[in-house]
């Protein structure tokens, strides 16, 4: 009997495979429990357009505002959150004094030496990535930045929402050549041979043991690895090119402004490899914890296909414009796209997304006034049947100690099997979550 779920492996590397029903060894159907549970974090920096954030209603009735109508196909499986904040981070002054924490609720500290607390994510991953090759994956579309705000706030809180222990965050990784390589082992002569012909023999094998149905999926599944492949390729060479350029001025590149760093130049290209990379990371169960921050606190990432001329922060400073509507709305739509890609991938009766708790989330809620007293936040994913889905749900009339982020912390840890008396500043569940 075939084991119902193997793995791919080769020259250095492994692949989890994705269900398939011919590997099934139980003759009823699993049960949500049988599959791993995943969480992932996607963050926008500065806030959103208060004027189009919103949501009402249950289901496929749910109506969605402008910004949030990337969601639209997935309002079944979504839930829109308002009302949550982190006391913490209020009354800290504005920026690195608002994001040090978002993820743990605890108190940071000013000067010279960073404190934070270990974020809800890295909780998680401590907890089931023994049973992974990494235990997370923390990605970012632009370098961190270092010094000192004029709050006497290191730039380290605005870099890093993700921290593996109070005084040290989880490094970022911008390039998506390096955390592809991380994912699947590639090193030295590795790098020039494709993963796909690593596991060549094994997938064929394999192929003939399985329905024509599922050598239908295990083709679609090796296709979408290589297409993804191929374009990491082509950044691990602008990436090498940039390298060498730097080289020539006696410089790092890693510290020059995009392109020349090596990062492309139009972030849409960027932060859709970096939600595929993650999609393909869930689905092999090379991790089940990942986060994304598309663009951070204090972004200087720039916009040219969304017609807006200011960099983000400044933007950010008119965030009930327009213009910067249309980047709150690009940012829902990368994470839209990565929760649809989720939900494109079947497990059992249901799909990866539907095992999966995947948060969008920003440290402000007004940029133009620094007003973090309540954050925009989505949910998508029903983890595994443990989490209701379809929902508006509004905490803004609740009392402050009704409204915590970190209870909805301790809630999603329940979830997962991290059973806390305690997280940040919370010592109760989310109601109604």
């Amino acid at each position: 009997m075939i084991s119902r779920r193997t793995v791919l492996r080769g020259a250095g590397c492994t692949m989890a495979l994705p269900w398939l029903e011919s590997l099934h060894a139980l003759a009823d159907t699993p049960t949500p429990s049988v599959f791993p549970k995943r969480f992932g974090v996607v963050f926008l920096g500065n806030g959103i357009n208060e004027d189009h954030w919103s949501a009402e209603g249950e289901g496929a009735a749910m109506k969605l505002s402008k910004t949030l109508e990337p969601l639209e196909p997935l309002r079944e499986k979504i839930n829109v959150i308002d009302g949550l904040f982190v006391k913490a981070l209020t009354g800290q002054g504005i920026h690195p004094g608002q994001t040090g924490s978002l993820l743990s609720g605890a108190h940071i500290s000013k000067g010279a030496i960073i404190h934070s607390g270990i974020s809800v994510d890295q909780m998680i991953a401590n907890h089931v990535g023994e049973d992974t090759p990494q235990s997370s994956i923390v990605l970012a579309c632009e370098q961190p930045m270092t010094g000192y705000h004029e709050t006497n706030f290191s730039m380290a809180y605005s870099s890093h929402i993700s921290w593996q222990s109070p005084d040290s965050p989880v490094p970022v990784e911008v390039y998506p050549s390096l955390a592809w390589d991380n994912l699947f082992d590639n090193r030295g002569s590795l790098l020039n041979i494709s993963i796909l012909d690593r596991v060549k023999e094994r997938a064929q094998e394999l192929s003939k043991k399985v329905s024509s149905t599922d050598k239908g999926k295990l083709d679609e599944y090796l296709t979408s690895v290589r297409e993804v492949e191929k374009r990491v390729d082509g950044m691990r060479k602008g990436k090498a090119d940039a390298e060498d350029a730097a080289k020539a001025k006696n410089a790092v590149a890693a510290t020059m402004e995009r392109p020349a760093n090596g990062l492309p130049e139009d972030l849409r290209e960027h932060a859709r490899l970096m939600c595929d990379i993650i999609a393909i990371a869930f689905q092999t169960n090379k991790t089940r914890v990942a986060s994304l921050i598309i663009s951070r606190d204090l972004s200087a990432m720039y916009y040219p296909f969304l017609d807006v001329k200011e960099g983000h922060h400044a933007a950010s400073h008119n965030n009930n414009s327009d213009g910067y509507e249309r980047i709150a709305r690009f940012h829902v739509s990368q994470y839209a796209y990565l929760a649809s890609k989720l939900d494109s991938m079947k497990e059992g009766d249901g799909t990866v997304l539907d095992n999966t708790c995947l948060m969008f989330l920003s440290n402000l809620w007004i940029g133009r006034k620094h007003d973090n007293f309540r954050l925009p936040l989505v949910l998508a994913g029903g983890l595994g049947g443990t989490l209701e889905t379809g929902r508006t749900l509004n905490y803004l009339n609740e009392t402050e100690d009704k409204r915590k982020m970190c209870s909805l912390y301790l809630s999603l840890m329940d979830r997962f099997g991290v059973k806390l008396e305690q997280f940040g500043d919370s010592e109760t569940r989310l109601e109604r979550l």
